[in-house]
């Protein structure tokens, strides 16, 4: 998985606003109370987060099974203090807790089945301190019926292109894609690739009964980032389904004020004032990622 893909994923990732989430991300922590301590990055990819969320203090263990992703990431860490395993998510082990974890860029979509998410979660409270928190996101399911569907896709840079090809089963919520990379050699030639991909929607209800099946306690569930952020190409159109997702500018969602929280208080990351609130069959719905937390519940 990612294994050719990860030569050239942060050149088709360029458009992502990395600090802003990144920035988002530490809000919520410190609002409740988490402000430096060990923090887990589950398929921490090429360590965009990882980085970002050490740079601010934290010490962090990024957990990814891509050996190819793994080593963008540890020439990215440039001094800084970050572990990185390479480990299945399903599996992985920890030398002891954490104050917190967190999983972005649909990382848990990969689970495709009720037992691997369950598993997973397990391990999150397992490894969790008593009161920590899991923040994670996940495309919905409208993402892939609307935007992924049965359409393909195509981006072409200087030296590396790739297409975009999905198949979205309904009636089991699987989106099937298969990647063609095209990547320029020195003698100027170009190498094609293939790799294929399967990840799952997952419904609102079903993501937090098996956050409490694992011992979690789900916090809230909200659009992980503003309708008026999340189309980066708004005339054009995006050259594939994860750039027609953007994110918050730092400073443009306020998810609490400023005062920490307890550890018994709830995940303030539901939707901006004004919206009117989203239940859970608006967010399935909806085509914009999903933003979970939940806590552990005092061990």
């Amino acid at each position: 998985m990612y294994e050719s893909f990860a030569r050239v994923y942060d050149t088709f990732m360029d458009g992502v606003p990395y600090d802003a989430w990144a920035g988002h991300l530490i809000r919520i922590l410190r609002q409740h109370g988490i402000r430096d301590g060990l923090v887990l990055d589950l398929g921490c990819g090429t360590g965009q987060m990882t980085v970002r969320l050490a740079q601010a203090g934290y010490d962090m263990i990024g957990v990814d099974q891509s050996p190819d992703m793994l080593e963008i990431a540890q020439e990215r860490k440039k001094g800084l203090d970050i572990l990185y395993l390479m480990q299945d998510m399903r599996e992985f082990e920890l030398y002891g807790t954490v104050r917190a974890v967190i999983s972005t860029c649909d990382s848990l979509n990969y689970m495709t089945t009720r037992e691997d998410l369950l598993q997973v979660f397990r391990l999150v409270n397992n490894y969790l301190d008593p009161g920590g928190l899991f923040l994670f996101d996940m495309n919905s399911q409208g993402y892939y019926e609307t935007l992924c569907a049965d359409n393909t896709f195509a981006e072409s840079r200087d030296d590396c292109s790739f297409i975009w090809e999905n198949s979205y089963d309904a009636g089991e919520r699987i989106n099937e894609y298969d990647l063609t990379l095209f990547l320029r050699r020195e003698n100027g030639m170009y190498e094609r690739f293939l790799e294929t991909h399967r990840e799952r929607a997952w419904r609102v209800e079903e993501v937090e009964a098996l956050l409490r099946e694992a011992g979690l306690k789900p916090e809230g569930a909200g659009q992980a980032y503003p309708e008026e952020e999340c189309c980066r190409h708004q005339d054009e159109g995006p050259a594939y389904p994860e750039a027609a997702c953007g994110l918050p500018e730092s400073g443009s969602r306020q998810p609490g004020n400023s005062t920490d929280r307890q550890p018994g208080d709830r995940a303030d990351i539901q939707p901006e004032e004004g919206t009117g609130g989203q239940s859970a069959g608006d967010l399935n719905r909806g085509t914009d990622r999903i933003l979970f937390a939940a806590r552990e519940c005092m061990k």
